[in-house]
């Protein structure tokens, strides 16, 4: 119980927060549309630029931490894929946009302040590892695949072009590439610089956990409740499953555990329903999912902490 009022309920509670002030007219939608913007495409790639360029990549970056998360990750992908054809007789369009739900963890707006406040903000290394693959690797194995559906016979050239473009526009990418850079390249930054993205920064989670709030309002959990059902049961059961399976194969520390299995009980990110709306598949059950699997994360992540205790 402690655990649930310490960690999770502050951070569900600013989410609530921005739910109810679009619920009863106290914040424009428009508003909240301009605050996410802001938190997606400004404050959270100022973080990530930030986290990376200033991480000890040697140390932090251990094969075995990125191959439990992502295994796990990318065998939801394929269960999805698999469950949404077998079970649902759903054209294959429509289940890579289902079987990117399962694949697409919120590991930023959910999974940093989660891991903050249940390991404090020392403990966020794995987490930061985690993420600089995150939208990377999720978006360039559902473009791919969705474009090889797509394209049936279309040149590897052009396929290849596509899913480059689609990668090089999302600004989270771009941040993480930024911050690749100057921490590779060994540049400092000038200290007023890097004030001025600190203050960018701390905006970062409670705008976007604020906005989350406030667009969940719009997604409607109608129809399609068993594919609905089967995204949360893979993304807040199975995939933390895998990888503390895989976790435990490969030895893993201690933190490196603790962020790899937090982050894969996240709930689908609302990435899924970006993704899902970029190729109008499957949008009922993209925005269902991140609605229904969001609020259902409260008890899940609980029990994924008392575990990991």
């Amino acid at each position: 119980m402690q655990t649930l009022l310490e960690v999770i309920l502050p951070v569900f509670l600013v989410i609530g927060f921005g739910y109810v002030a679009v619920w009863r007219g106290l914040f424009p939608a428009s508003g909240i549309d301009g605050v996410l913007r802001f938190a997606q495409n400004f404050a959270v790639p100022c973080l990530l630029f930030q986290a990376i360029s200033k991480i000890d990549i040697a140390a932090s970056f251990d094969p075995r931490l990125l191959i439990s998360f992502y295994t796990g990750a990318a065998a939801c992908f394929a269960l999805g894929i698999i469950g949404a054809r077998v079970f649902f007789k759903r054209d294959w369009e429509d289940c890579i946009a289902i079987g990117f739900c399962c694949l697409f963890s919120n590991s930023v707006l959910l999974g940093l302040p989660i891991a903050e406040r249940a390991y404090g903000p020392d403990a966020l290394t794995g987490n930061f590892a985690i993420i600089a693959f995150h939208s990377p690797f999720c978006y360039g194995l559902g473009i791919t695949v969705m474009e090889i559906v797509r394209g049936r016979g279309q040149s590897a050239g052009k396929l290849f072009r596509s899913v480059t473009r689609a990668m090089f526009r999302n600004a989270l990418v771009l941040g993480i590439l930024a911050g690749f850079t100057v921490n590779l390249s060994g540049l400092t930054l000038p200290g007023v610089v890097d004030d001025a993205l600190s203050l960018i920064a701390r905006a970062a989670l409670p705008a976007a956990l604020f906005a989350l709030g406030g667009v969940l309002i719009q997604y409607k959990p109608e129809g399609d409740m068993k594919a609905i059902a089967m995204v949360c049961a893979l993304s807040l059961l199975v995939h933390p499953g895998i990888v503390w399976g895989m976790g435990t194969a490969l030895a893993l520390d201690k933190d490196q555990f603790r962020a790899a299995v937090l982050t894969g009980a996240m709930a689908p990110g609302f990435n899924a329903y970006i993704f899902a709306n970029m190729y109008g598949r499957a949008r009922r059950v993209a925005a269902s999912a991140v609605l229904i699997a969001t609020g259902s994360s409260i008890l899940s992540v609980w029990f994924w902490l008392a575990v990991l205790a």
